[in-house]
């Protein structure tokens, strides 16, 4: 059923029919059919399809054909046009009198003309010998298995060589790494003028490659939040009838895709990050070294080189990912067994490629997107489970720094700074001295001094907002071009040179003894000791505040990394942004952040270079404010926009929505945060669960609000006897703390379900405590038994009071237009809440045979403001109960009608 149509479609607008590897639903043909449509004609759609109803097979299989029709039109087109070239080139062989009077000779004109006309036909058939080499190309790598054969085998012995060679080299390598960090970590900032200079040393190099890269071919960017999601997505295009005609890469970061043992030992995506371009960058000189010819005493002891990114080995590996769809986990396999780098391959295949799967931040970040090489220009987009667009935006472009990393980034700067002064250029000086100005400047507004030791300093509690502007004027830094110190940290790299610089001395063990060395020794022994001591945030201190120094955590990345982003964030518009000065009372634990306020800014350049944008979720309701705070404030004006919503495909019979007003012993259901923590509403609440597990079957999911609410509770319950009684019925499973235990409470959770069923004891299932937004509340499936009941205890409102919040609501309202009589902020507030809500209701129902029931606990859900927000399949069966018992009857008989239907 479509939701929106803002006019009819012209019948050759329309598909007959769409390839499809089984007989589709009737709302998967007419989502293709308004896919289709909204990729022919550029918009901007908006669909939404309730996750069971195959909403990957039906962007896979409308896309696809959209996009090979799209393909046969502008070849049939092209070939139109080299037609009428050839013809017209003909005609005007003979000579032709001018019809420009006598401004030019008729020669002169014949010749122009002729001329334009050649020019034409050659760029026709040039371009048609392109598309064509790369039709063979495809179909030779696809169909000729003794060429994968051969490879597979040629790999093999160049694996056993390389084995070989690395076991006699590891000395040589060792030696040779000292100098090689030396070189990296005062490598010289390079002006535009220098980079004109090396890229000419480097030109016959960059021409071997060019030749391994290809044109951009018109393409589907598909884009998901996991790697799981796109790994499925993947899986499906696999099922799907294009399988063998698409040609799909998949991207992702080099901690997914590294092959190289070494460099994937190093742990962190930093580190692998850095040590990657290092190797990078050693096989660009030994390049240019062997080209030119020079002697290997001028070039010192060689440097470490990665094995796997070889350029014959690239090309081969890029053509079998472009021959078969293969997924991340088959990549590295592929990878391994070619002896190639799946990360710099996929990069690689990306211009010929019609299909590319990558994930939000690749495409959503320009510096990212840049980076791997993702052209959306006159392309389709395609971004999946974007009922969280906004914020994801808004995360990514976001940054923070602590008051522990302030200090570290200026003290590994600093000792930089000093240790290699005699070998920086006057201009590198100048940027090093303003970013440690920039820093110092952060720290004097935390309320700190980055010349003491962060733990121990104490500072003001509390929290302040700023404006860009006003950050930089309070910091005494509005004299520092902000740009141009950006400009400076990308083209110096100096995050990645001083990382490298930290990893080199951290471990070596250098120890602090005052008396025996002078002051600058002394500062740098100290500094060494400190990066020994806790490979983090390291604290700054004088000689008698060493022994009051506290280690801290590992942090996740570089703090100069950390500084970089920030500095970065801080070239938004004034207005599109502001600062929150989080004073935590000692330095350490204060913190500075950066929040993106209106991330529509950054949207728009996806928007505007893109030729069509899909964003699809299971739900996107509330439609209308995600309409004014990422679309029309990136300028998309209302007749681009396509809408397209269906209802699920089980039948209405088989999910029962139910909103409890009230518990059993009659207490109104009242879980606002004053309310909620009382012992009455506790009891209530176990009471509820007690009766519904009596009657349903298998599984049973229940959500709290948050962590601290799910804790105090079953907290409550235990000392109360509910548990005990609960337990009776089904075996009680709580949602893990840590993320790596999810995958075995889900395992036995579902084992318990499955061996209750088939034994028929006092135990009927069990139940699984777990929260809102939590590990279980989205990706997670509960289809069959594992969930004939989610139980939505209170409503997930966000903290208010959360300063965060407060400025996101205070811009909106004074940014976007009122709807309805609600200001924007208001119903910012509503819609986090239900968004959360309606994707942990909808885990249950999977598939078409699949039925669930939904209660929802809590008297405010009874309000049609908040009913209107629940996802139309839904919304449409749910009955609103004053009182327990008609509900618990309802429930009842539900489950009941369903076991007489599987007799």
């Amino acid at each position: 059923m479509f939701g929106v149509k803002k006019e009819k479609r012209k019948m050759e607008e329309t598909r007959p029919q769409f390839p499809f590897p089984y007989q589709p639903y009737e709302i998967q043909e007419q989502f293709m059919q308004a896919l289709y449509n909204a990729l022919d004609q550029g918009k901007v759609g908006i669909f939404e399809s309730p996750t069971g109803t195959g909403k990957s097979l039906s962007l896979i299989c409308g896309a696809l054909s959209w996009l090979t029709d799209s393909e046969a039109k502008k070849k049939k087109e092209q070939a139109s046009l080299l037609q009428e070239g050839e013809m017209a080139a003909l005609s005007t062989s003979a000579p032709q009198s001018s019809s420009t009077g006598a401004s030019e000779p008729d020669w002169i004109t014949d010749f122009v003309q002729k001329k334009a006309e050649r020019d034409m036909v050659s760029k026709l058939k040039e371009e048609e010998l392109k598309r064509q080499k790369r039709k063979e190309r495809l179909e030779l790598i696809r169909n000729n298995a003794q060429l994968k054969f051969a490879l597979k085998r040629k790999s093999c012995e160049e694996d056993e060589t390389f084995k070989l060679l690395q076991l006699s080299k590891e000395d040589q390598a060792q030696t040779s790494r000292d100098q090689e960090d030396e070189e990296i970590v005062v490598a010289e900032y390079e002006s535009d003028d220098d980079t004109k200079n090396k890229s000419r040393l480097f030109k016959d190099e960059d021409d071997e490659d060019d030749e391994l890269v290809e044109e951009h071919v018109t393409k589907i960017y598909y884009c998901s939040r996991t790697h799981s999601q796109l790994a499925q997505f993947v899986h499906e295009v696999q099922k799907s009838p294009f399988s063998k005609d698409v040609s799909l890469v998949t991207l992702g970061s080099r901690q997914s895709l590294c092959v190289n043992e070494e460099v994937r030992r190093l742990g962190s995506i930093q580190q692998i990050n850095d040590r990657c371009m290092e190797m990078q960058k050693n096989k660009h000189e030994k390049q240019h070294h062997d080209d030119c010819g020079e002697a290997k005493r001028k070039r010192g002891p060689p440097k470490s080189v990665c094995p796997f990114n070889k350029a014959e080995a690239l090309q081969q590996m890029r053509d079998e990912i472009l021959g078969t769809v293969h997924d991340i986990e088959q990549l590295l396999k592929i990878g391994k067994e070619m002896h190639s780098c799946p990360y710099y391959s996929s990069r690689l295949a990306v211009p010929p490629a019609q299909l590319v799967v990558l994930p939000y931040q690749m495409l959503l970040h320009e510096a990212t997107r840049k980076a791997a090489g993702v052209q959306l220009k006159g392309q389709v987009v395609i971004i999946d489970e974007a009922h969280n667009l906004s914020d994801t935006l808004s995360c990514i472009h976001s940054a923070q720094l602590s008051g522990a990393q302030l200090c570290c980034a200026h003290s590994q700067l600093s000792q930089y700074a000093e240790r290699y002064k005699s070998r920086l250029k006057a201009k590198n000086v100048m940027y090093v001295k303003q970013i440690l100005f920039v820093i110092e400047g952060l720290v004097r507004v935390l309320g700190g001094d980055v010349k003491l030791n962060p733990h121990s300093q104490t500072t003001q509690t509390g929290n302040e907002m700023l404006t860009i502007n006003n950050l930089l004027f309070k910091a005494q830094v509005d004299n520092i071009n902000m740009f141009k110190l950006q400009n400076y940290f990308e083209k110096s790299m100096i995050s990645r040179k001083l990382s490298s610089f930290v990893e080199k001395y951290s471990g070596s063990g250098v120890t602090v003894h005052k008396q025996k060395e002078n002051r600058r020794t002394e500062g740098f022994s100290r500094f060494l000791q400190t990066l020994q001591s806790n490979q983090s945030s390291a604290s700054v201190s004088t000689a008698d505040e060493q022994t009051s120094a506290e280690p801290e955590k590992v942090p996740s990345s570089s703090p100069m990394m950390q500084v970089e982003s920030f500095l970065m964030a801080l070239t938004n518009s004034n207005a599109d942004g502001r600062v929150l000065l989080h004073r935590q009372g000692t330095l350490s634990e204060s913190s500075v952040k950066f929040l993106l306020l209106n991330p529509a800014v950054h949207f728009a350049q996806v928007l505007k270079e893109c030729r069509a944008l899909i964003v699809a979720g299971g739900t996107m309701q509330p439609v209308a404010d995600f309409k004014q705070e990422l679309l029309f404030s990136a300028g998309v004006k209302e007749e681009r926009i396509l809408e397209f919503s269906c209802g699920h495909v089980i039948p209405p019979e088989n999910i029962l929505p139910l909103v409890l007003s009230s518990g059993p012993s009659g207490l109104e259901l009242d879980f606002t945060f004053q309310k909620r923590d009382s012992p009455r509403m506790m009891d209530e609440t176990g009471r509820i669960l007690s009766n519904i597990c009596n009657v349903v079957p298998g599984g049973v999911v229940c959500f709290f609000p948050s962590y601290e609410y799910s804790r105090r509770i079953i907290s409550h319950w235990e000392a109360s006897g509910v548990l005990s009684r609960l337990a009776t019925k089904k075996k009680m499973f709580q949602e893990p703390k840590k993320a790596n235990q999810v995958e075995q409470v889900l395992s036995d959770f579902s084992r318990c379900v499955q061996r209750c069923a088939v034994e028929k004891g006092a135990l009927t299932g069990a139940l699984l405590l777990s929260v809102v937004g939590g590990k279980m509340s989205e990706g997670i499936n509960f289809s069959d038994d594992l969930g004939r009941c989610v139980v939505m205890v209170g409503m997930p409102y966000p903290n208010i009071k959360s300063p965060e919040l407060q400025e996101k609501m205070s811009y909106l309202d004074k940014h976007l237009r009122h709807i309805q009589g609600r200001s924007p902020g208001h119903a910012l507030i509503e819609n986090l809440c239900m968004k959360a809500v309606n994707q942990s209701i909808g885990r249950a129902i999977r598939h078409r045979g699949d039925y669930s029931s939904i209660v929802l606990c809590d008297r405010r859900y009874a309000r049609p403001a908040t009913l209107s927000k629940l996802p139309t399949w839904i919304k449409d069966q749910t009955r609103t109960c004053a009182s327990f018992g008609p509900a618990f009857a309802a429930l009842r008989k539900f489950f009941l009608e369903k076991k007489k239907q599987q007799v």
